[in-house]
């Protein structure tokens, strides 16, 4: 192995310390987030654009599955090997170093390289009074912002819809087996890929941009949001309008940079937090304010009273963990724990998950994390609702929800959030995911597994409120409900019951998503748990024809295809 003629190749590129070989040293990374593994002859770890390049190059040459990876932060196992029944050896290139963002008119666009991280990119915006498409996600610490574009990521900010744009710089191998370097950023950088990529990462290019027709964020989505009557989601991983190139791109194609718009940052902001025991009062808020308001929300998250106990408790150290050590230093403290684990987890000696048992131990010796108000809202009400409004919505948010509780004496109330209340809301929605993963794995002697599914339903859907018919629920240890209200996509994680069959709990499931019209998933993409729309196998196949990049993915053949009558 160690002087295999590909190993080699690849040595000579990056030297010996950027690459992983054997089982132990690239174990993380072959891993999922939640799930997922598979076997992979190397893992890359390029530190500049060019030696990207030139190890792509030696993939091709060699004939090699490629299978590209940022944080490793998706929930659907779309950034690692599945099995190990590929037709050709597999090679993993992890992105991360490459990390440079530049910010292009003023900062009302910026350039991301393909490790660039949402965290890095908030920090540069903030002086300048400009934000990023997505803010850090209730599952996605560290995410990179190519892995956002190349899944259509959502996120929880209303009026941003999914990452996109149509301004790229990517590799692609073509119908004959060629590998391209494709110039689609509207920037000048010369005419070969050295040159290209050289000019790329030396800045030797215009920072000053003339206007372009072509979008970089998916800025048709306020209007497409505020139709509550549409009988379609209004955000999907398979919507035939956000695939574009690197946008939804899953990986079948190797992104070196993307270009995307800034946002400004309100003046002002006001956080609401609302409780009620009827779903249909937070139906109507969600109608009204998006029909009838001049100003759309920043966010609207809902939290089910059930969610709220598993993230206040199984997700306390989360929130400690922010708290106290800021979101910079998490993704580094998941990488090492990921690592620990895969190590400890092998040791027959050990329990399963020591580390995250020592963490929820430790949890339990510091105080309450939730404001005494919103303890408050947990005892009186099933349903929960984050609301945060800016500048002018806040007045009008004011105004309406003081009549609807106080004039028109719906059931339910609400809190005009101080500081700390706001932060706390924020970050309880935040420690959701993850503590539904904790819950299922320090239990998991006496339930099942997880099945956790992102959904958008339709915007018309007045009944987001799921009933389980009795053959799903009677496999349904917890049902956990929590998501982005106004876009109608919600998260729901179903702990099974012990002995249950996940995957036919799963395929019950989808056809009851199917049933009531809904699209899934819904942001994290198709990985290789979902089966892909056949609009969305076009658009992989058009993109990679010699499934080269990412194969399987979708549920799609795994093999390499050799003619373009494949399409």
């Amino acid at each position: 192995m160690q002087s295999a003629p590909i190993i080699s190749a690849f040595k000579r590129v990056l030297g010996e310390s950027n690459l992983a070989i054997g089982k132990r040293q690239t174990e993380h990374y072959r891993k999922g987030w939640r799930s997922g593994e598979g076997e992979a002859l190397a893992v890359l770890f390029p530190q500049t654009l060019l030696q990207y390049w030139e190890v792509l190059k030696v993939c091709v040459e060699h004939d090699c599955i490629i299978i590209m990876q940022a944080a490793k932060t998706g929930l659907t196992e779309g950034s690692t090997p599945n099995g190990d029944d590929y037709d050709r050896p597999v090679v993993v290139i992890n992105t991360l170093a490459m990390n440079d963002i530049v910010l292009l008119n003023k900062g009302k666009q910026v350039l991301s390289f393909p490790g660039a991280t949402l965290f890095k990119l908030e920090k540069m915006l903030k002086p300048i009074g400009r934000a990023p498409h997505s803010v850090i996600g209730s599952s996605c610490l560290g995410a990179s912002i190519v892995g956002g574009v190349a899944n259509n990521s959502g996120g929880a900010l209303v009026k941003r819809g999914p990452a996109y744009t149509e301004l790229s710089l990517f590799a692609q191998v073509d119908k004959n087996g060629e590998l391209k370097l494709v110039n689609h950023l509207g920037i000048d950088l010369g005419e070969t890929p050295e040159e290209m990529i050289n000019n790329l990462a030396s800045g030797n290019f215009s920072i000053s941009l003339p206007e372009t027709s072509k979008k970089a964020s998916a800025s048709d989505y306020e209007q497409i949001v505020r139709d509550v009557k549409a009988d379609t989601p209004s955000r999907f991983n398979a919507d035939p309008t956000r695939l574009f190139e690197a946008s939804g791109c899953a990986g079948k194609v190797a992104v070196f940079a993307v270009r995307l718009d800034t946002f400004e940052v309100p003046e002002r902001e006001q956080t609401f937090y609302i409780g009620t025991n009827d779903a249909a009062v937070l139906t109507r808020i969600r109608k009204d304010i998006l029909t009838t308001f001049k100003n759309v929300p920043e966010v609207g998250e809902y939290l089910h009273r059930e969610m709220f106990d598993i993230a206040d408790l199984y997700g306390k150290d989360t929130i400690l963990s922010i708290q106290r050590l800021g979101t910079d230093s998490l993704p580094k403290m998941f990488a090492l724990k990921g690592r620990a684990d895969a190590v400890l987890n092998k040791l027959p000696f050990m329990p399963r998950y020591l580390s995250d048992r020592i963490m929820q131990f430790g949890s339990k010796f510091f105080s309450d994390q939730i404001p005494p108000s919103l303890r408050v809202y947990r005892d009186k009400y099933e349903h929960h609702l984050i609301l945060k409004m800016s500048d002018g919505g806040i007045e009008e948010a004011k105004a309406f929800l003081a009549n609807l509780f106080n004039e028109e004496k719906l059931d339910g109330d609400y809190i005009t959030c101080n500081e700390e209340e706001a932060s706390k809301a924020f970050l309880l929605r935040f420690a959701a995911a993850g503590a539904a993963v904790r819950y299922q794995m320090l239990h998991h002697d006496q339930v099942g597994g997880i099945l956790a599914l992102d959904i958008a339903l339709r915007r018309n859907d007045d009944f987001w409120v799921e009933k389980l018919p009795e053959h799903i629920a009677k496999h349904v240890e917890k049902p956990l409900y929590y998501g982005h209200f106004f876009c109608h996509v919600f998260h729901q994680d179903y702990i099974l019951k012990k002995g249950s069959d996940a995957k036919k709990v799963k395929a019950d499931m989808l056809a009851l998503l199917d049933s009531r019209g809904a699209k899934y998933p819904a942001e994290h993409n198709v990985g290789h748990l979902y089966e892909a729309e056949s609009a969305l196998q076009r658009f992989y196949r058009e993109l990679d024809p010699t499934n080269t990049f990412n194969p399987g993915i979708g549920k799609m053949e795994k093999h390499k295809r050799n003619c373009s009558c494949c399409l």
